[in-house]
Parts: C-alpha cells; structure tokens; sequence
C-alpha cells in the first residue's frame, strides 16, 4: 500500500497541473475516476424520427435490470446537457437506449451522435422492472413508452420457455412502430410472445380507447388475469389507471382485482395547479421572465437561454436542485405552496406562485 501510495506521489508530480487519472482520460476516455462515461458503438435508426445508441460504459457502471433508465450526459455547444432515457436492451448485454427527436438533447442524439462519441452516464435506477417471478403478462405501450419494454421482452422471452407475454402497442403508423419487424420475428421464434400493433393513423385507424374494456377484451381477453405493465404518453396511462380503477372497485374485496404497473416520462401534475405564476428572476445569470403557474421553473429558465442544471425532469433525480432566494412556489404535482430563503428547489416540479428569485 506504501509503494502505491508513493508510486501516486510521483505521478502527480510529473503531471501536474493535471492529475494522472486526467493524463489517463486523454489515452482512455473511459477511464476517468470523476465521471463515469461510456463509448458509442453502434448506430441504429429505428424509425424515420428515433435511433437506438448502443454503447460500452466504463468503470464503475452497474448493470441495468430490465425497464430501468439512466440519465445521460451529452456536450451540445460546449455545456453538458443531461436527460434521462429508458435503457432498450436486454439484461446482460451492453446497454443502449432509444431516443426520439422531440426536444432539443433529444434531436441532437438522435441526429448527431457517431460511434465513437462519449456519452457521461449515472447509474441505472427505477422501479418498473419484470417481476421476480414472471406471471402471465400485459404489457400496454404507446410510442417511446415501448422502450423500457423491450428491454423486458428481449429479457424474459429467449431465456424463460414458460413466458407468456401479450404486447399491445400503439403508434401512428407502421413505419413510426419501433422495434416493428423485431418484435414479429421474435413472436415468430418464441410461442410465449404475442404482438398486437394499433396504428393510429392508418387507413381506417383510430386511437386505442382505454375509457372502457372494449378495444382490450379484443386484443387480449383474458386482460384481468395479467399483471400489466403500461408507459406511453400521459393520457395513455391516465385512461388506463382510470380503467384499472373502476376494474378494482368493481371486483371489491375478493382479491381478483387486475395488477397495473406504469412508467411515466413526465411527472403527473394536478388540474388547475398552476396558480397565478409570476416573474422569475435568475440572479447569477441576470435574465428574469414572465410565466404562467403551469411552467415549470426548468423550463422557465431554458426559454430564456439560461443554464438550468437537469436530468430526469420529472420530480424523481433531483438533479435539478435549485436554491431559492425569494418568492414562492408551487409543487405542480400536489398544489402545496412552499418555499423558504435558501430552500433547494426542484425546479421540473415546480412553478412560481408570485414573483420568484432563483440562484443561478
């Protein structure tokens, strides 16, 4: 321990200023002790609008359980943006995600990204993952909430020959379905593996109708007997949560209720909650603007060009802690008006209730 200790003495004197592990990073980007990164190496385009990156993490990454996400670091001009992305592939394989070109970050890795890029990298984290033991599954997905999925199905159906998944997904059309001809050809190998496409926009197309039972007792119908897993855009999964609901109160007490487990990539906020908003101040960066209570202090803050710390944007990372200066705010989940000098503030969850003053 002595020699190594020693040996790291020396090394720091011949590189400093720098420190040796920064010396390392220039020869093996990978190998940094301060940031934990991951190397592009492979490009996949999907569909016309979303890629899969695939990529190598360095020391220190902890493998995914299927249905997990992780934030994602990306240089856009020079300054770090972070976004949180579901990891598409299955356990035991270097990880990958699928990103749509909605947004800013998310049009960059969609458009720009070469292998051989670096991508900085959190740990994975999340709750929605297959259960320790599989039962008879629903899983119910719309658009990009088909990602966290895949992960599962390229999981469970090749490894488990009792598996008995019935996929039901929803896209415009087929051409924007990810992961289309896969997941047939896997539903083709496996017997464990049903695959239901809606298309919403094709001829004679409509959306899937999760008000009632309907569209469901078609596709699937032993639907109650499954647990289901759900994630899609937010009045997606409202109108399932709201039919998994009525299913519960109507089944009562004796046990037989549907089991339903959703993943949500936007933070559930409550009608009405916004308030009367007010003027936000950004001191350090000396920019202020005007807003509604239904903005989000993270948004509030991009829309006029200021550098806003983010990750999940949904309430869950907390990477977006913010100190308050002065003012109130609202949570835009459960209406409650909070706020105290020097309060870190989630600002993705969080709108201003009056004139608010943030340190940034």
């Amino acid at each position: 321990m002595a020699q190594i200790r020693a040996l790291r003495r020396v090394a720091s004197m011949l590189t400093t200023p720098l420190a040796p592990e920064d010396i390392l990073g220039l020869v093996n980007p990978l190998s940094s002790s301060r940031q934990l990164r991951g190397v592009v190496t492979r490009v996949v385009r999907e569909t016309p609008d979303s890629t899969t990156i695939h990529f190598r993490p360095g020391r220190g990454w902890n493998p995914h359980l299927a249905g997990q996400w992780a934030r994602i670091g990306v240089e856009i001009d020079g300054v770090r943006q972070w976004r949180s992305y579901s990891l598409s592939a299955a356990v035991g394989h270097d990880p990958a995600i699928t990103v749509t070109a909605i947004g800013f970050v998310s049009t960059a890795l969609a458009r720009d990204t070469k292998v051989g890029d670096i991508l900085f990298l959190d740990a994975p984290q999340g709750d929605f993952v297959l259960p320790e033991h599989p039962r008879p599954l629903l899983m119910l997905t719309a658009g990009s909430g088909l990602t966290p999925v895949m992960s599962m199905i390229r999981t469970l159906v090749p490894r488990r020959p009792d598996a008995d998944v019935v996929l039901i997904h929803s896209a415009r059309t087929r051409d924007d379905a990810l992961f289309h001809d896969e997941l047939l050809e896997l539903a083709d190998q496996f017997p464990g593996l049903t695959v239901r496409h809606w298309f919403t926009r094709e001829e004679g197309g409509r959306r899937l109708d999760l008000s009632d039972h309907a569209d469901l007792e078609t596709l699937c119908p032993d639907w109650r007997e499954r647990a289901a897993y759900a994630c899609g855009p937010t009045e997606f999964l409202d109108a399932a949560t709201d039919l998994w609901l009525r299913e519960a109160e109507t089944d009562g007490a004796d046990g037989a209720a549907p089991a339903l487990t959703i993943e949500r990539f936007a933070p559930v906020l409550l009608p009405g909650s916004g308030g009367e908003g007010g003027l936000v101040t950004f001191e350090k960066s000396d920019k202020e603007v005007e807003v509604g209570g239904d903005v989000p202090l993270l948004e509030a803050g991009e829309e006029c060009g200021v550098v806003m710390p983010s990750g999940c944007r949904m309430g869950i990372c907390r990477s977006c802690l913010t100190p308050l200066v002065a003012g109130k705010v609202r949570d835009l989940r459960t209406g409650e008006v909070h706020g105290d000098e020097g309060e870190l503030i989630q600002t993705c969850v969080n709108a201003a209730a009056g004139p608010v003053h943030l340190d940034i």
